[in-house]
This record gives C-alpha cells, sequence and structure tokens, in this order.
C-alpha cells in the first residue's frame, strides 16, 4: 500500500510540476501582427561601431544594413521589441518601440563644418537591400501603404535620421510609400503663391499626416515638424519655413484616394 501510495504521490507531482496542459489547436481569426510601422534610422556611425552600440549598448534595432557588401543583419527577433524608437508618436501612437520594427543603415549621418552641413550619402547597395528587406516585412506583416516611416517622423523635435540624402521616392517607385503628384503639386502651388495658408493651416495638415504637433504650436516646433516633412518630400529645401510647395505636397498627399 505504501508503494502505491508513493507512485500516486509521485505522478501527482509530475503533473504539477508541468502545469495544466495548453490546447493550441484553436485559433483566432480576430488578430493581425503587432507590427503597425516600420521606422528607418541612420547610426551616426560605423559597422563595427553601429554592432557594438546596437548588441552591447543601451539602443537596439531589429534589423541593420551594412554598407559594404551590403549585409543585413538581424539582431533582434521581429516578435520582441527592441529599444530604437525612444519617445516617439505617429497617429496618435505613443512609445513605438512595442509596435514598430527598427531598421538601421550605417550611415554617418552629417558633419558641420565652416561652409555647412555636409551629409553622407547612401550607397545603391544599402538601399537596393533594404527595398527588398522592406517588401518582405510589408508582405508577412500585411502592412498598408504608409507604415514605413522616418525616426525624425515619429521624434521631430529631436531627430533628423534618415536625413535628407535618404532617397524617399526610390521606395515611392517601389510601391512602398505614398508620393505625391507633380502635376498635381503644381496646380496647387500656383493657388497657394496667391496665398499663402496660415500656421494653423500647416498644423493640422501635418497632424493629418501621421505627425505629433504641440498643441500651443510654438513657432520653433511647427518649423521642426515642417523640416521632418520637407526632408522626406522636398528634400531640396528642408529650413521649416512654411511655403508654397510644401502646402501644396501636404494638400495632395492628404485628399482622399
Amino acid at each position: 500500500m505504501k508503494i502505491i501510495l508513493l507512485v500516486c504521490c509521485a505522478a501527482l507531482l509530475a503533473a504539477c510540476s508541468h502545469g495544466p496542459r495548453i490546447d493550441r489547436s484553436i485559433v483566432s481569426a480576430n488578430q493581425d501582427s503587432r507590427v503597425q510601422y516600420v521606422v528607418l534610422h541612420y547610426t551616426s556611425t560605423d559597422l563595427e561601431h553601429s554592432l557594438a552600440l546596437l548588441t552591447h549598448g543601451e539602443v537596439s534595432s531589429h534589423y541593420l544594413i551594412g554598407e559594404a557588401p551590403a549585409t543585413i543583419y538581424q539582431l533582434v527577433d521581429e516578435n520582441r521589441r527592441a529599444w530604437h524608437a525612444g519617445e516617439s508618436q505617429w497617429r496618435g501612437r505613443t512609445w513605438l518601440n512595442a509596435s514598430t520594427i527598427g531598421i538601421e543603415l550605417v550611415n554617418q549621418g552629417y558633419q558641420d563644418s565652416p561652409t555647412g552641413r555636409h551629409w553622407q550619402p547612401y550607397s545603391e547597395a544599402q538601399i537596393e537591400a533594404l527595398i527588398v528587406l522592406l517588401k518582405d516585412l510589408v508582405a508577412r506583416h500585411k502592412l498598408p501603404l504608409g507604415s514605413i516611416i522616418g525616426h525624425s517622423d515619429i521624434a521631430p523635435q529631436r531627430k533628423t535620421d534618415p536625413g535628407p540624402l535618404f532617397p524617399w521616392q526610390r521606395l515611392a517607385a517601389a510601391g512602398l510609400l505614398p508620393w505625391p503628384d507633380a502635376t498635381q503639386v503644381a496646380q496647387q502651388q500656383a493657388l497657394f503663391d496667391r496665398e499663402l495658408p496660415a500656421p494653423s493651416w500647416f498644423a493640422a495638415q501635418l497632424q493629418q499626416q501621421g505627425y505629433s504637433v504641440p498643441g500651443d504650436t510654438p513657432e520653433q516646433s511647427l518649423r521642426n515638424v515642417l523640416a521632418a516633412f520637407q526632408m522626406k518630400y522636398r528634400p531640396a529645401l528642408y529650413d521649416g519655413m512654411p511655403d508654397a510647395e510644401t502646402a501644396a505636397i501636404l494638400q495632395v498627399l492628404n485628399r482622399p484616394q
């Protein structure tokens, strides 16, 4: 009898140690990917330091793309949160680490000199590798058009990456980004040349795009957001000043499709 009791107790303890059985055979159709956006960055340093920073520093990203060769390094599983966005906001979502995939491109960013600010261009191989990766992410996570954004979009008061030399129009040509029709922009610009909208109009249009614009809209804060928008859609001039061309681009992009 003692032997039987000991066997029963052992079996009970073994069952308890493993916990209840989890049945995963029934899956709900009411779900989607936790990934809502892909955020693009530059590293501001070379490959060696980028890898060290993103694997043993205080920040991380899901992917890092080198320059030559344009190797894609996956540093964080897509199902886990990487620390790349920081304090951020886009379309009402805040602290975007939890809902984004971060991609860093090895690029020095900019250097200031007596002749002005000089930005490092991206290599063709990097952009080609990035487009392949983005198409895969968009397909697997079923991301709608407009889900690929820059760090400067989600944190325009403190970030400038991926900078004015990042070829956003190349991504648009690959079907990854909405882009304003040049003819429509020219038509709207002619109208705005006659009368430029008030700053509050620009703030509202930028918010419709997804940007966070401070409620009291201080002039410098609005200029920072405008500069981030201009770096993407009008990189030849990104001084943050409201002008007819910027107004026209906003108007065309925000039209119902």
